[in-house]
């Protein structure tokens, strides 16, 4: 089968995620040291009874930080100051240990809360981040229709996750990425990227931004937690809205940006994977022009406009082209090179072969919307110093059947290589077979040079869900690929269940 994705440059090359069949003619759019002398050189300086091993501070250290941040928030005087010493310490400590322990960069998933702008809320929870050996912080910042922002200096059409009275200035992010180098921490933001949320989905003035399928769905009544609303990435408003939030997240300068739900939503059942024109989520406005501009000669723009318009091609259409266009002998769009003799194949066979044709124009033009839509985000930070990063599952792009897809169509293989790649590793086994497996697959496929940083999911130390502890996890994963020296655990949330939920759930 061949499957198309179009270049400015038409260049040719293979899509291995959709096959090792499947070719690709690639179509890029117009989207658009801390050095504080606490230490000598050489070894890792010891920190009383710290454990090396994963870069984690021991209890005493931890309870003489959690001592002095507490102090010096009932006001006492001398405590800021030695308060930000250790601070400082436990920073080159932990640049120290990680420079020489695998892996050099461990990061953990975060998510802030409305409670975190209490006084002190921001510094516990970066504390105990440091204090389990990470130095990188992923923050969600654009989520569930909210985002991260100041209620006062929001320019976004979302709203803003702190609204409490007198949190008008309140600014998270910010403080967040302040206090998280301060620990010598980087602070990626972290934003959902095609999912802009229920509320979104609810706006009047919206409605056309969303993708939609053959059927007139959106993903809110598709995706069964009716929570997901998905939208159609050739839509000018779509990358307009995106464009300000990434403006007002960039310019607050995190070390890096993670775009995640870079992907068409997942149904359930048989609706997991698209096998017909109905099935894909290209049938919004925005979109539906772009697949029938795509056409090179009428008798193209026409049969294109009749697969959408009817879920398919008939021989009667071909038939129709050929009668209102006889001086054509070919459709023609994008990606499409007939052979000289098309026209003088019986009329069956030249059937069969334009409905196979126009069957992977249509996935590929529904799969570029994805990437193209990525990229102009991706240049957006690259314009702000800032290194942009991709999620994705590592089968979302997977041939499924004799003709069909995974419907989320993510063909990250395309994705931009100067993107850090983030694999959501997060198989259900006993063992961590089938963790490395995801990992592995993404490794050999990945381009070099591409930092590829897979993202784990579990508890230091307890098995949960199905998965292994995450040591035995990140053991697997080291011994089986030796290239990762990066890894992130999901989440913050699962390690410290208790404190999360007093975060969520505290009363102003």
């Amino acid at each position: 089968m061949n499957y198309r994705i179009f270049s400015r440059h038409c260049l040719a090359d293979r899509v291995q995620g959709f096959g090792a069949a499947l070719w690709a003619i690639a179509f890029s759019g117009s989207i658009f040291s801390l050095g504080f002398g606490l230490f000598g050189g050489g070894a890792i300086a010891p920190v009383r009874g710290a454990n090396p091993s994963f870069c984690q501070l021991s209890e005493a250290e931890v309870s003489a930080k959690d001592n002095l941040r507490n102090t010096a928030l009932k006001g006492n005087a001398n405590s800021p100051a030695d308060y930000a010493l250790l601070i400082k310490k436990h920073a080159e400590w932990l640049r120290r240990c990680r420079s020489q322990t695998w892996p050099q960069e461990q990061a953990i998933w975060l998510r802030l809360y409305p409670c975190d702008v209490r006084p002190g809320s921001i510094d516990a929870v970066l504390d105990r981040i440091v204090n389990q050996g990470y130095s990188t912080v992923y923050v969600e910042v654009f989520a569930d229709s909210q985002v991260l922002l100041p209620p006062g200096d929001n320019p976004t059409v979302w709203d803003s996750l702190v609204r409490a009275p007198r949190a008008e200035k309140v600014d998270l992010l910010a403080e967040a990425i302040k206090k998280g180098r301060d620990r010598g921490l980087k602070v990626y933001a972290w934003v959902f990227t095609m999912n802009f949320g229920y509320v979104y989905a609810q706006k009047p003035d919206r409605q056309d931004v969303l993708a939609r399928n053959g059927k007139g769905e959106d993903s809110t009544s598709f995706v069964h937690d009716q929570s997901q609303a998905f939208i159609d990435p050739y839509n000018l408003q779509a990358q307009a809205d995106y464009a300000v939030l990434l403006q007002a997240i960039l310019k607050r300068r995190p070390d890096g940006i993670l775009f995640d739900y870079v992907r068409y939503p997942r149904g359930t059942g048989d609706y997991s994977a698209v096998g017909e024109v109905k099935d894909l989520w290209i049938h919004s406005s925005a979109s539906r022009q772009v697949l029938i501009n795509r056409a090179f000669n009428n008798k193209g723009k026409f049969l294109i406009e009749r697969y959408l318009a009817q879920g398919f091609i008939s021989t009667n259409d071909l038939a129709t082209a050929d009668r209102n266009f006889p001086q054509e002998l070919a459709p023609l769009w994008q990606g499409r090179k007939p052979s000289p003799n098309e026209s003088k194949l019986p009329f069956n066979q030249r059937y069969e072969l334009i409905k196979s044709d126009i069957w992977n124009l249509a996935v590929a033009h529904a799969a570029q919307g994805v990437i193209d839509f990525l990229s102009q985000a991706a240049t957006m930070a690259q314009q702000y110093s800032v290194q942009p990063g991709a999620v994705f599952f590592p089968d979302g792009n997977q041939v499924v059947g004799k003709k069909g897809f995974d419907s989320r169509l993510q063909a990250w293989d395309k994705f931009p290589t100067y993107l850090e790649w983030h694999p959501m590793a997060y198989g259900l086994c006993q063992d961590s077979r089938c963790i490395v497996k995801q990992v592995q697959r993404v490794t050999e496929m990945a381009p070099n040079g591409v930092k590829v940083i897979p993202a784990i999911a579990g508890l230091w130390g307890k098995s949960s869900d199905g998965r292994p502890i995450l040591e035995e996890q990140m053991s697997a994963v080291r011994s089986a690929v030796p290239r990762i020296q990066a890894i992130s655990h999901f989440a913050f949330s699962w390690q410290q269940p208790e404190f999360d939920k007093e975060r969520r759930f505290c009363k102003l």
